[in-house]
């Protein structure tokens, strides 16, 4: 994954079209990120009804026709949020954490589109709250991408009065944050917890580099804190099973306080390719909506 393709709405629009075509074709083609069809009763055949609709296997066991009717959910409103604050802009590689999730979020989005759900992008930190608000157009997609490729990470999480708009949910809605978690008195947390409702769905995707996980760099080394520049400085192997400890417990916790507020809560390490990430995310999702 070249960054200089995400750099470009051609390049952007591409990556997310090969993903989401790999993992549609085959066993695969059922996925979906909403909403879909249930099955929901039989009843008598009547003249005048769909005969493609009749279930023969229901004929063959009684000897009488029945229409296997279903019950189609209405399409959702997918809302994209995006934690656009500066240490998103961490970078293992070539690729930061922002890359990796304006890519995560161009397929889902695409896939969305197929689907013909509303999507809308909100990418959120201090200094703006860049959006594109819920549409169902054929321009959407465009729009979607044209905003998604100017958002950089630059200050802290917002904690003004401006992300109050976020909060206002109409209908049935699924909303899907990526983020790194980083916050300053757990406002990202408490920001979250405010999302759900009862109609509505959170997908929380935590992005974090293998290497941040792991603290796996050999010495000692000055570590800036990208959003305050306060600079520490570290020896990493001393420090290394300290960190890991620390890091898995925040990591727990995290996992343990959204599966409490009944929050779907995606870890995601930035080794893993995105369309694995995202495959294995739809099955599941699949499993746990039959």
């Amino acid at each position: 994954m070249k960054p200089s393709l995400l750099n470009s709405i051609s390049g952007l629009e591409l990556i997310a079209r090969v993903i989401v075509e790999g993992f549609m074709s085959g066993s695969n083609k059922s996925q979906s990120v909403g909403a879909g069809q249930e099955f929901s009763q039989y009843r008598n055949y009547q003249p005048g009804d769909d005969l493609r609709q009749l279930d023969w296997k229901m004929f063959a066991r009684t000897e009488r026709y029945y229409i296997k009717e279903a019950e189609i959910e209405t399409n959702i409103t997918v809302k994209f949020m995006l934690d656009a604050s500066h240490s998103m802009a961490y970078t293992e590689g070539d690729v930061s954490k922002l890359h990796y999730a304006k890519v995560m979020m161009a397929a889902l989005a695409y896939l969305a589109r197929k689907q013909g759900d509303t999507f809308g992008l909100y990418a959120v930190n201090d200094q703006a709250i860049q959006s594109v608000l819920p549409r169902f157009e054929q321009q959407q997609f465009i729009r979607f991408l044209t905003e998604l490729v100017k958002v950089t990470g630059e200050g802290s999480w917002d904690k003004s009065k401006n992300i109050e708009q976020l909060y206002d949910h109409h209908g049935k809605e699924m909303i899907v944050f990526i983020t790194d978690l980083y916050d300053d008195s757990e406002d990202l947390q408490k920001f979250i917890s405010r999302l759900k409702t009862k109609r509505n769905e959170v997908i929380v995707f935590h992005l974090m580099g293998i290497h941040e996980t792991a603290f796996d760099f050999d010495g000692s080394f000055t570590f800036e804190d990208l959003e305050t520049g306060v600079k520490t400085k570290a020896d990493s192997r001393a420090q290394q099973s300290e960190y890991q400890t620390r890091v898995n417990t925040w990591l727990s916790a995290s996992r343990s306080w959204m599966l409490e507020k009944q929050i779907n809560y995606q870890l995601v390490s930035m080794d893993f390719a995105i369309e694995d990430v995202l495959r294995n995310f739809l099955t599941q999702r699949k499993r746990l909506v039959r």
